[in-house]
């Protein structure tokens, strides 16, 4: 129903942003990360998710599109809703989250309150399968022209497109972000890390 809302943040509560937009104050329940980027009195623009039950109409909202894309992975899973969702997303990154998943790191997701650690192992396996199915890895290339390789990096290279795939991004996309790049020494986490920043650009 709702893409984006953009307006005056009139309140901040735990986990909740109220925004003022054209008079109408719209409760977002969103993570302490997306909180942690907005100001009250200042203008916000959050991502928006609608979530409709017989019972309720809740709006979930977040600073970033790859945050709001990790949630709605996370809610697409069985046994996980709406809270565990943004427990986990409070407490990681998108590119942390996109690593854990891609790292079998269990650890990662159970520091978040309330998640177990049959939940986390329930999510590392259903979004590490449906990565790899969705992935398709001989799709991402680079030559010398596009970005520096250097031996020893292609694993870490591997896992980073791996780890965007879990955050939305296709490879014509990771292609143009990472051209000219060079990924001498590089973790898959910090490959992750530049090519959001070269998206935001």
């Amino acid at each position: 129903m709702f893409y984006h809302i953009e307006g005056t943040v009139s309140d901040i509560l735990p986990n909740l942003a109220v925004v003022d937009c054209g008079g109408v104050g719209y409760a977002i329940n969103t993570t302490a990360n997306s909180l942690s980027q907005i100001s009250l009195g200042k203008t916000a623009k959050f991502y928006t998710f609608d979530y409709i039950k017989e019972d309720c109409f809740d709006l979930y909202g977040f600073t970033t599109k790859q945050e709001k894309h990790s949630f709605e992975l996370l809610i697409s899973i069985s046994g996980v809703g709406p809270k565990a969702a943004i427990s986990i997303l409070s407490c990681t990154t998108p590119e942390m989250f996109a690593m854990a998943v891609m790292s079998d790191d269990v650890k990662v997701l159970t520091a978040a309150p309330g998640i177990g650690k049959k939940i986390a192992q329930r999510v590392i396996l259903e979004l590490k399968d449906k990565i790899s199915k969705e992935t398709d890895l001989s799709t991402v290339t680079f030559t010398p022209a596009a970005a520096a390789v250097p031996a020893g990096s292609s694993d870490e290279l591997t896992n980073a497109i791996k780890g965007l795939s879990v955050l939305g991004y296709g490879s014509d996309e990771i292609n143009q972000a990472l051209r000219g790049q060079d990924l001498t020494d590089k973790s898959a986490e910090d490959i992750i890390k530049l090519v959001l920043k070269q998206m935001v650009k």
